[in-house]
């Protein structure tokens, strides 16, 4: 019986790493998501910048036109890079949560006296774990500064377009970026 018990505390502990390799996954799945976002946002910009080319709007606009996109191509570069990162880190935990869990079966059948290796592996996958969600703590701010940079640009242009009556009722609902 006492074999028994001892395989069932193996299993039993070579499941808790599979649980974070599930919570990696989740989150590669919402970094791969973003990324193909930010794609996507390039690629509109693109055809966006290549239309300004055409469009006949006021000159000073235009302008701030182009410095906004190309802000927010500076900004999709970071971001995008960042994300890359984070999704590198992630794959790496689950590598090393699945060497884990491979390390807590071996040590169970083996020997006791390595034990440490799975403590180790588990510490480091945690750490690339915790890595790779700082990372995106990182991108959703520069996206949140990005999307205040892209509504300042609509500001100006809503308030250059619309009648003057309707600016005054309506101000932006903080300060604009640049205004530091």
């Amino acid at each position: 019986m006492d074999s028994l018990s001892s395989a069932f505390a193996v299993l039993t502990a070579m499941i808790t790493p599979a649980v974070l390799i599930s919570a990696c996954g989740t989150l590669i799945l919402s970094t791969s998501t973003r990324l193909g976002r930010i794609v996507d946002r390039v690629r509109n910009l693109s055809d966006e910048f290549e239309q300004l080319a055409h469009k006949q709007m006021a000159t000073d606009l235009i302008e701030v036109k182009r410095a906004t996109i190309f802000d927010q191509l500076d900004k999709l570069t970071s971001r995008s890079r960042m994300l890359q990162r984070s999704m590198t880190v992630f794959y790496l935990a689950v590598g090393v949560f699945v060497a884990t869990t491979v390390a807590i079966g071996v040590v169970g059948v083996v020997n006791v006296r390595y034990s440490f290796v799975p403590i180790a592996l588990g510490l480091i996958g945690a750490f690339f774990l915790f890595y790779g969600s700082v990372l995106l703590i990182f991108e959703a701010r520069l996206a949140l500064h990005a999307l205040y940079a892209e509504m300042d640009f609509i500001w100006k242009l809503a308030r250059h377009y619309a009648p003057a009556e309707l600016v005054e009722r309506h101000k932006p609902p903080r300060p604009p970026l640049n205004s530091h």
